[in-house]
């Protein structure tokens, strides 16, 4: 079920991956197209090798920077990269895995990445697992908000 709330706000998506993810972002890009919402795409552009950290660079300063509000970033596991992201300030990437994991990611940590396992995941549950992380949001609770804050 695709949320028509990205295109009323006028949120802007960036999306990123390595070689290892190229292909679900293609697909990825491809969906949000045919729904009318256009992905800022971050690279990389083909499957030749890259290094993932210098695409979770480029998350963080178009993130950081005010260019995106949130963003999409892949690679194999999605483990190196939710890695090279989350040492950035202000950056909370979260590894989705369950409906589960999607919805408290936002609702909890106010994550503003979701980050996929190209290798990992099916394509299927990653866009469920992306639809449930943009359609929820962040609880505001005094506890969740200090918890974010003890972050930097």
């Amino acid at each position: 079920v695709w949320k028509d709330s990205i295109k009323e706000v006028g949120m802007k998506i960036a999306i990123g991956a390595d070689h290892g993810g190229f292909e679900l972002k293609e697909f990825l890009k491809n969906q949000y197209a045919s729904k009318g919402t256009t992905l800022i795409d971050l690279g990389t552009y083909s499957e030749e090798s890259c290094d993932y950290p210098l695409i979770a660079d480029k998350m963080a300063q178009e993130i950081n920077g005010g260019k995106a509000d949130l963003g999409i970033l892949i690679c194999g596991t999605g483990i190196g990269i939710s890695i090279a992201a989350n040492r950035h300030k202000g950056i909370r990437a979260a590894l989705l895995y369950s409906d589960e994991a999607a919805a408290l990611a936002r609702e909890h940590n106010n994550a503003n990445i979701a980050v996929f396992g190209a290798r990992t995941q099916k394509k299927e549950d990653v866009l469920r697992y992306l639809e449930i992380f943009l359609a929820t949001p962040f609880s505001d609770g005094e506890r969740h908000c200090r918890r974010i804050a003890e972050m930097g």
